[in-house]
């Protein structure tokens, strides 16, 4: 196994091993700042197709299916694509990061909500064209994700933290602009912060 999988299959298998104290912990989560960024950014008044880039169990999948949009999920771990698809009624594509494969200009948008960090720095351009070329010409890619100036684990789980500059480079050098970016949570101080949100678009190649 090389160094990139043993990367994502021990962060997936902590993903798997929690999958049930995970779905507790986030279901609830307000993350109406990042879908409101997000959508803001897309066409109004058409039925979007979406990308939820680390979908987990579902909870956007399902808000972005209730708007009348057609998403659909895609997660390493096996049993986040299954409730997922249980609790959404979507369709998920059991994929790595590294390793997926998307159709050509097929998305609007892709949401990448807390799921990015954990592409380590070696392949975050490689995911990143991916992503742009999935994405149909001037398309949305949204990312939010703990920042920092650091890369590895956390006991199980591998992570790479960035600050904007960093974040900007990978994302310029992929074909994206930076439409805008905001840390959260809301209404407080920066350095009480912890993430890092950016609007993205794709710039046709």
């Amino acid at each position: 196994m090389d160094d990139i999988s043993a990367k994502e299959t021990t962060t997936i298998k902590h993903y798997e091993h929690n999958a049930d104290a995970f779905w507790s912990g986030t279901k609830d989560h307000d993350v109406s700042q990042n879908i409101k960024a997000f959508l803001a950014a897309l066409p109004k008044d058409k039925t979007l197709n979406i990308l939820d880039f680390g979908c987990g169990p579902g909870r956007d999948l399902k808000h972005f299916k209730s708007l009348g949009h057609v998403p659909i999920g895609l997660d390493g771990s096996p049993t986040f694509c299954k409730m997922a698809t249980q609790y959404s009624g979507c369709p998920t594509l059991n994929q790595t990061f590294a390793t997926m494969t998307l159709p050509f200009e097929h998305f609007d948008g892709v949401f990448a909500n807390a799921s990015m960090f954990h592409v380590p720095s070696s392949q975050l351009l490689n995911v990143l064209n991916k992503l742009h070329q999935c994405l149909r010409p001037n398309g949305i890619l949204f990312t939010s994700n703990p920042r920092g100036n650091a890369e590895g684990w956390q006991g199980q789980r591998y992570g790479h933290y960035q600050e904007l500059e960093d974040s900007k480079a990978f994302l310029e050098q992929a074909g994206f602009e930076i439409l805008t970016h905001y840390y959260r949570p809301e209404g407080k101080p920066q350095e009480q912060q912890p993430w890092l949100a950016i609007v993205s678009r794709q710039i046709p190649r």
